[in-house]
């Protein structure tokens, strides 16, 4: 699994009118469907649902949200930098900044939780995370992602 694999450049964007956790999660269904061909409104469900199950806010400005959707037949993400930070209900209360969607067809198994691992492990890195923040033009942010994997792996 690598980023390559799950992050197409186009699938990188800056944000900069997002205001709440519900309308972050309404773009990423915007995005996965002019992207990646999803279904907006299944995604946004899919999402809401999980949510639902305990935040995927997962601390530090940092959000990893999540769901398997029928119909998809490999692992995909959406990494979005917001340019002002909303309340995800985090972990530890500070508001988001920093969002790497996943998605994964229903049966994926440990494909999803090797992309969500290789997700979570990157963006925990403090210093990647401030090149993510202070870089906001998304071929950049595209490059900082994948060369992060190939420093982490050397």
């Amino acid at each position: 699994m690598n980023f390559a694999k799950l992050l197409a450049p186009q699938a990188v964007k800056v944000l900069s009118s997002t205001t709440s956790k519900k309308r972050l999660l309404t773009e990423l269904g915007d995005l996965a469907e002019t992207i990646h061909g999803l279904e907006a409104a299944k995604v946004v469900e899919a999402l809401l649902a999980r949510e639902a199950l305990g935040p995927t806010g997962v601390g530090r400005g940092v959000a990893l949200p999540h769901a398997r959707i029928d119909g998809i037949e490999e692992v995909t993400g959406l990494f979005v930098l917001l340019e002002k930070p909303v309340d995800f209900g985090s972990v530890d209360r500070q508001p988001v900044d920093i969002t790497f969607a996943l998605f994964a067809p229903v049966n994926a198994g440990v494909e999803h939780l090797k992309a969500l691992a290789l997700v979570s492990r990157t963006l925990r890195d403090v210093g990647i995370c401030s090149k993510l923040r202070a870089n906001p033009q998304a071929s950049t942010l595209y490059t900082i992602l994948t060369e992060a994997e190939v420093v982490k792996a050397a």
